[in-house]
Order: structure tokens, then sequence, then C-alpha cells
């Protein structure tokens, strides 16, 4: 079947459509139907199912005799070590661990809070709280004792699981303290914590509240699997909402067994038994989809990562990996391989090793940029399949679905909507825009199956942040356009469309123009405020490494590149050399945050901010542009 028709299939029958996905879940009790409408606009998936996600994603394997197969790789040049978990032996890990917490008191629809680095324990930890029908909500490893706190009095968690530290390179980066921090600011306080002790750096444990990971689970009985509803909460992952107040999106089981498995082989084209490596984090909704559940739920090897694309030690660790492991398909973000390629433009890294065993790669999380694509094309000879989706989502929404057939790529697209997505572009008032035209990128509704259903105890905040804008719909809250041929462009967050002397211009276009520059590494457009046009464009350059040019020089060519590929509409004639730009941990780059340097409004330090010193170098190229006013 092309494309055409499983998206067909899937418009014409929906609930035929995904009764059929199913079919590839163990169930304890098999639905009865698909879609359950709870009204005003409030949908649930495969609701009177009783199902574990555990056994799915480990149990079975061993039953059907792959018990051997290697589940999970940890690969960490951090650490110079590497090893294998089989699916047998990750089930006794999980069991064994799950026993344990049982033990402690931790019973279905408690809540776990999960606070580790990249290790397998990470997904032991997640795993062993599906298997119990405990909810987890992982906190990236090392975030802000503040910031984990609020996580820990939304939550309320029963327990949390630690690591006494994470590393990066050159450094230990101490969790324990963040954690005994965070505890004491809460006001919910958890009844015990698991501390995994790494060797790197032992912990100092609190006497009656905190138990050493090994030694609690001695002489333990091991737990069974517990089966659940199918829409019983299987975590709660919180994404950093623009008010402050963290956004916990809530993934159901059933719809999150059934549409995961299904992306396996449809859109990665990968069989159980293939090695998949998803370069993220398990903080991340990256790491929730494609580290930990999808690729074991296929049955597929998966790969713990713990390291950085350059630096642990150069710009060739991915390639190792891929060739080392047998990677088949590789997914990470467009700034990783913008890291790679500042590093390394003319692929000499990429030479030294065998990779012939990858067969595509993925990129998401952030624009790709058709420079970075094309550059990774040119370097790895493979079809380079930008993908579009959110933590709200949970998979792949807009996409170049490989494993049914591969389309042809448009650069600037990711491509097309996956099944249970009709994506619109709509303007402010409502109403559908024509091919090409700038708008508000929105879903009909209902969502498909493993979407969010709703926010973790904040019904109405769901309903004001997705669903009122644009009723029957559901809002991306990015901006794009859909070509005659329906290929989806998403060009920004709404809120960087910017109005410049009345014209709806995306800062993605120009940041695309810029990007094309043979000497620009990686770049950023913000719209900031103008009395006489109302905002104006200004752009933001990092060089390649070994540009060794005149920076006025470069600027100029990028303004004159701007006015060339877009027109003297954008207004574009302000740019500043920076040595790095402001980004999260999972690398987007804090637009947001430097627009309200620049207009000199009042900002919050963003929680998920890599390196809070960089806003510093912002503010001065800011300055020297005659914005963010001392």
């Amino acid at each position: 079947m092309t494309y055409q028709d499983v998206y067909q299939t899937w418009k014409d029958d929906p609930e035929a459509f995904w009764m059929n996905a199913a079919e590839a879940i163990d169930w304890d009790t098999a639905p009865s139907k698909a879609l359950f409408d709870k009204g005003d606009h409030l949908y649930e998936w495969f609701s009177d199912a009783k199902v574990n996600t555990c056994w799915n994603a480990v149990d079975r394997h061993v039953e059907a005799g792959r018990g051997e197969q290697t589940a999970i790789i940890h690969d960490s040049p951090i650490t110079h070590s590497k090893r294998e978990i089989s699916y047998v032996e990750l089930r006794n890990r999980v069991a064994s661990l799950a026993g344990a917490l049982r033990a402690k008191g931790v019973e279905k629809g408690d809540r776990v809070i999960i606070y580790m680095p990249m290790i397998p324990e990470a997904l032991e930890a997640m795993l062993a709280c599906a298997r119990l029908g405990a909810i987890h909500s992982v906190v990236f490893g090392g975030f802000a004792s503040n910031e984990l706190a609020v996580r820990i009095d939304d939550a309320k968690p029963k327990a949390i699981i630690a690591a006494s530290c994470g590393l990066e390179p050159g450094r230990v980066v101490h969790y324990k303290p963040l954690l005994d921090g965070a505890i004491d600011l809460a006001t919910h306080k958890p009844d015990f914590c698991v501390i995994f002790q790494r060797e790197q750096e032992v912990a100092q444990l609190i006497e009656g509240r905190d138990v050493n990971w090994h030694g609690f689970q001695y002489g333990v009985e091991p737990a069974e699997c517990v089966p659940v509803e199918g829409n019983h909460p299987a975590y709660i992952l919180y994404t950093s909402g623009t008010t402050g107040q963290p956004k916990g999106v809530v993934r159901h089981t059933a719809g999150h067994l059934v549409a995961l498995n299904w992306t396996m082989k449809n859109v990665f084209n990968v069989d159980p038994g293939d090695v998949f490596w998803a370069a993220s984090d398990v903080g991340w909704v990256v790491g929730h989809s494609y580290i930990t559940y999808a690729p074991l739920i296929h049955g597929n090897t998966t790969i713990v990562f713990e390291g950085k694309p350059v630096g642990t030690p150069d710009a060739g660790t991915f390639w190792r990996v891929i060739s080392e492991h047998k990677v088949k398909t590789f997914f990470t973000a467009p700034t990783a391989f913008r890291a790679v390629k500042r590093e390394d433009p003319q692929g000499e890294f990429v030479k030294k090793y065998d990779m012939s065993c990858m067969e595509q790669v993925f990129l998401a999380g952030e624009r790709a940029d058709p420079d970075t694509i094309i550059w990774a094309q040119e370097q790895l000879q493979k079809p380079i399949i930008d993908h579009w989706w959110q933590t709200e989502l949970g998979y792949p929404a807009i996409c170049n679905p490989v494993g049914i057939e591969l389309l042809p790529v448009k650069l600037g697209s990711p491509s097309v909507p996956m099944p249970g997505y009709d994506m619109k572009v709509l303007d402010e008032g409502g109403n559908e825009l024509p091919p090409g035209e700038l708008g508000a990128i929105v879903s009909k509704l209902p969502l498909p199956p493993g979407t969010l259903p709703t926010l973790w105890n904040a019904e109405d905040r769901f309903k004001k942040s997705y669903l009122t804008n644009f009723p029957g719909y559901y809002e991306t809250g990015d901006a794009g356009m859909i070509d005659e041929d329906g290929y989806v462009y998403i060009m920004a967050r709404t809120d960087d469309v910017i109005n410049v002397a009345g014209h709806r211009l995306s800062t993605g276009g120009m940041e695309e123009v810029l990007a094309g520059h043979p000497d620009v590494a990686e770049c950023a457009v913000i719209g900031v405020a103008d009395q006489l046009k109302g905002q104006m464009p200004v752009g933001f350059l990092c060089l390649n490494a070994g540009a060794d040019r005149d920076h006025a020089e470069v600027v100029k060519e990028v303004v004159k590149l701007v006015r060339e590929k877009i027109g003297p509409v954008a207004a574009f004639k302000l740019a500043v050399v920076v040595d790095r730009l402001p980004k999260t941990r999972s690398g987007k780059i804090l637009r947001g945050t430097m627009v309200s340097i620049a207009d000199g409004t009042e900002w919050k330090m963003p929680a998920t901010i890599d390196d809070p010193a960089i806003l510093d170098e912002i503010t001065v190229a800011l300055q020297s542009l005659g914005y963010a006013k001392a």
C-alpha cells in the first residue's frame, strides 16, 4: 500500500483502522471499540480494555522465545563503558525493582518521580512503575531544585527514584543535593527515595527516608504485571509552560501502546530485532517514546547513550556508535547535527566509519533547516527525514513514512500528516486558508490514540491551551502552511511570526536563508519591538569552526541574501555574530527570552536553559545593536 492508500484507509474508517492496529498488542481484556467520546471535545481510546505496558515491552518477548535478544545497549563515552542487557535479564531486573517498590507500598495509581541520567536503570525504573500500574513522571536529571519541587507538589509522588549523580564532559552533576533541596522546598513529601549509587559519586543517604537501589531489592518477591484500564495514565511528563507553571501532559496506557507500536515499522522502518537509536534523553518525550517504550514494545534493541554529539571525544561519536552497534534507524535533533557540522564541516569523521548498516536518519525537536539536511544528505548518502511532533502528541504527526513508502523530500517540510491527523491552516478568525498561505496549524479532533487526553489535574487549562481558540480543532501553537501537494511546512511557533509594517513574516523563513550562508553554522532570528514598523527582525549568527572572516562582512552578506530571497519587505538589516545561542537542554533556541531581553520587558530565567551565562553574551550583543538598554 502507498502512503495515500494507508491515509485514505484511516480517513474512511478511523475506528476500524485503530482496532486493526490494536491487534498487535497483548491485551488482558481486548477493547470492545477504539474511540470513546466523553463530550465537550474530550476523547479517550480503548478505555474499556485491560492491558499492561511492561508486559508488552518486556515479558511477551521473553515468552515468545526472544529472551536472549539484546533489549538495551548502554554506550557511555563519558565513562568509557559499554554493556548489553537481554530481554530476559531486563525482565528479571524490572520485576525485582517493581517487587521492592510494591513492598514499600507503591501501588497502581501512585505517582513516582524519576530523576536520573542516561543509564539503563532509568528505563528499568520507568518499566517497574508500568509493571505495577504506578504513574511515573520523569524529570530531567540535574533539573534545578525549585523546578523539581514544583513537579513534586503537582504530581504528589509516593516515591522518588534518583541517581547519585549525572555526568557531563569534564564535570559531575550532583543530583542528590538538588533532590534534597527540592524535597525541602516542596510542600508534599515523598514516603521514601530510592538512590542508585554511581561509582563516580556516592551520595549521602538520609536515614528513614532514603534507601539504596540495590540494598532494598534483596530478598523481595519479584512483581508480576498488573493489568490496568486502557485509560489509566501511564505517565505524566511536564512541559515548560510559557507561564512558568509547567503543564503535566498525561499519556493513557492503551492508546500509547497501539500508536507507538504502529510507528516503529510504518514510520521508522524497523522490524523486531533491528537496532534503533534515538539520541535524546529520558527527561524528554523522545526519551519516553523512542528510547524506552516504542522500541521495546516493538521488540527492537534500543541504545541508551550517555555522551554528546561533539566533545565525547570528538565529532565522530555518532558515527562510531552507529557503525559499532549496527544501528538501522538513527534519530536525533537538528541542533546535534549542526554542532557536528560546525566542528567537522567537510565530514572528515564520517569517512572513518562503516555505516552501511544505517538505512535512514530522522531529525526532530525543532525546525530542520534545509542547509543542515543537505549537509547530512551529502555526508551520509542516506534518506534524511525531517519530521514534526510535540510532547503533547507523543509521536510523529507529520512525517515522511519510510516504512510505508519514501515520498519525495521537499526541503523545509517535514512532509505529510500521518493517519489520525487531519491538518488544516487557519487564520485568526478560524477560517481555512488556501495552499501556500501562512496561518495557525491545527488538527481536527479527535486526536489519534497515544496523544494527550488532558493535563494532570488541570482540565480547564488543557481546554484553554489547546481547544478554545479554534473549536473542534487541536491548536498546535505552530504557524506554517500546507502546499498544493498536501505537504505541511512548520515555519515557527505562532509567537515567532512577526509583523513588519503590516506584513506577516516567518522568522523560520529568514533563518533558512541565513543558514544557507557558507560560513554560518547556526542562527536565530527574533522580532524586536519597533516604533515605526511594529517589529523588526534581528539575526544572530554562529560561524563554522575555522571561518576566519570579518564579522561585519558576513553580516553584510546575510543581509543581502535575505533581501534577495525574501525581499525588502522583510526589512532585515540587523545581525550580529555570537559564539553560541541560548538553548534548552533538548536543543530548542530560547527565542522568547531573547525577545524579552531585547524589548526590555520582564523575563524569568528558563528552567530548562543549558547555560545561563549565554544570556549575558546575548544581552551584550543586543546592546551593540542599540537594544536591551541597561
